[in-house]
């Protein structure tokens, strides 16, 4: 399928997403095809919404007002899923687009699955994990820097035994028989199990984050792409 052709439908959460990081979204969004639908739910005569205001002109974004029914409650789930839902069925778009921070949206992600949609997330660290884990993929607004060349080691990266653990399953699953993988492939077979993101972890693609945990050995291959091997597999 050509990238580029993909069409995309956008709903932001505008309550439980920060605008400031909007034109970050549209770069990654960018990668997978055109958007052709924009839409942000909130209740726009909050003032927490000005920010979000001030792009609706700029980038084209459809606002869907939805009033504060209930105290400590607000519609705009419910009409996000309403929307999402009849764009699924009724448009052709290939790839959806949830920016928000609240797990309520994790039954819908699962439902887009189903049908055989890419689904991109983008929230904030606080972000409930069912619903990162239920996305395609899903990239944190609030990115982490990279760590300087000066510094040693990322901070905690080894103790995360989950990530470890998901980078050796990978290799593992990948490797040849001297137990190298290449790199493209361990990446595909990390995005097929869950929404995996090296840029979550303060790193700009896979290959950083193998070169910064010690527990791995990374080389180029003649021709010129990355091989990864686990070194606790490392043949003497």
């Amino acid at each position: 399928m050509d990238d580029l052709k993909q069409k995309i439908a956008l709903f932001i959460d505008a309550d439980n997403a920060p605008a400031s990081k909007f034109d970050m979204v549209l770069s990654e969004v960018a990668k997978y095809g055109v958007v052709t639908i924009r839409k942000a739910y909130g209740n726009w005569k909050s003032p927490n919404l000005k920010g979000w205001e001030a792009l609706l002109h700029e980038y084209a974004i459809q606002p869907v007002q939805q009033y504060d029914l209930t105290k400590g409650k607000n519609a705009s789930d419910i009409a996000l899923v309403i929307d999402a839902m009849d764009v699924m069925y009724t448009k052709q778009v290939d790839v959806m687009c949830f920016i928000s921070s609240d797990s309520d949206f994790t039954p819908l992600v699962t439902r887009v699955l189903a049908e055989g949609k890419v689904v991109l997330g983008f929230g904030q660290r606080k972000t409930p994990s069912p619903f990162v884990n239920a996305c395609s993929k899903f990239l944190f607004l609030d990115e982490e820097k990279e760590p300087s060349k000066s510094d040693s080691k990322p901070k905690n990266i080894k103790a995360d035994t989950k990530l470890i653990n998901l980078l050796r399953q990978a290799v593992e699953a990948t490797e040849d028989e001297s137990g190298w993988a290449r790199l493209g492939p361990v990446g595909s077979h990390i995005s097929n199990k869950n929404s995996f993101d090296s840029r979550n972890y303060g790193f700009r693609n896979l290959s950083s984050l193998f070169k910064a945990i010690d527990l791995f050995e990374l080389k180029r291959s003649p021709e010129n792409y990355y091989l990864v091997r686990n070194v606790r597999r490392k043949k003497v």
